[in-house]
């Protein structure tokens, strides 16, 4: 029952972080905001996070647990409709993308927590997204690139998009413009047939 408890009150911070951050940004995010957000005591909430740095990467973490549904794969086995199932979701969820955005956008400086998180989870990323074309197209897209030259593309077009749909959402289709991609991806790069 401790445990469960536990848990469940690590869930809730982490929840709460995620709503301050997207509120504050990480710099202006601090721990007694979230521990205030959670009824607990700055002293309380580091009980649970040693510091605001673990913290964030936590809720990193927690943000990609959501997006690969739990399964500790990442992504593997996806596909590239999943993919596009995925950035439907996001559209869904404009609270986590702007935070995810934000931290992503802050962690280029040297100095910021979340940038070892970042690198390593694009490295990832890349990686799997290979994979993802590789299942798809097999050794060569049909414009001829590899799938590990495709995959930092592929990443760039979902990360991008978001950012456009972040800033003029009523402008940007996110989903139909990387289901657009997609076509294009498939076609080789010559759009649809007439």
């Amino acid at each position: 029952m401790g445990r469960a408890r536990s848990e469940e009150r690590r869930a809730e911070i982490l929840r709460a972080a995620l709503e301050v951050i997207a509120e504050r940004g990480y710099r202006g995010t601090t721990l007694g905001a979230v521990a205030e957000r959670v009824g607990l005591t700055q002293q309380g909430l580091l009980h649970y996070f040693p510091s605001k740095e673990a913290l964030l990467v936590a809720v990193l973490e927690e943000r990609d647990q959501w997006d690969t549904g739990g399964s500790g794969d990442g992504r593997k086995g996806w596909r590239l409709e999943l993919l596009a199932s995925l950035v439907e979701y996001n559209a869904m969820r404009p609270g986590i993308v702007q935070t995810f955005s934000a931290l992503l956008g802050e962690s280029v400086t040297e100095s910021h927590p979340a940038r070892e998180f970042f690198t390593q989870r694009y490295a990832q990323v890349r990686d799997d997204m290979a994979e993802v074309l590789r299942d798809e197209f097999g050794d060569r897209l049909p414009g001829g690139l590899t799938p590990e030259q495709a995959a930092p593309l592929l990443t760039a077009v979902m990360d991008g998009l978001q950012y456009q749909w972040l800033l003029e959402p009523a402008s940007v289709d996110m989903p139909k413009a990387f289901r657009d991609f997609l076509a294009l991806l498939r076609s080789g790069g010559h759009g649809p047939s007439a």
